[in-house]
């Protein structure tokens, strides 16, 4: 299960406690989110490095600090910095084909 991220210093906390790091950047209101959350759980719950989810409720000023225009977005972190990307497409989302894809390009998908 991802780890639930609510305010600007919990992320930075998370981010530098863990080397590696995903990010799900999302809105509660989007259906285009609430569809993709299942498959980002399914994933979370793999192993490997951990998973966090953040919503845009309050978080607006970090959502503009990290370029998320398209709701879902998962960034991967290393190192505390955005490492790579996964933004969602206008009026379609993501597909859980894009999730795995991401993961295995960040080299972690057998951890």
């Amino acid at each position: 299960m991802s780890r639930i991220i609510q305010e600007r210093h919990e992320l930075a906390d998370f981010l530098k406690s863990n080397d590696r790091v995903f990010v799900l950047f999302y809105a509660s209101w989007c259906p285009f989110s609430l569809a993709f959350l299942p498959v980002y759980e399914k994933h979370a719950g793999r192993g490997g490095p951990p998973f966090a989810r953040m919503t845009l409720d309050g978080n607006e000023d970090l959502f503009d600090e990290h370029a998320v225009d398209v709701y879902p977005t998962v960034i991967f972190f290393k190192a505390g910095k955005a490492h790579k990307r996964l933004d969602g497409k206008h009026l379609s989302g993501l597909k859980e084909k894009e999730l795995t894809q991401l993961i295995a390009s960040c080299g972690v998908d057998k951890d």
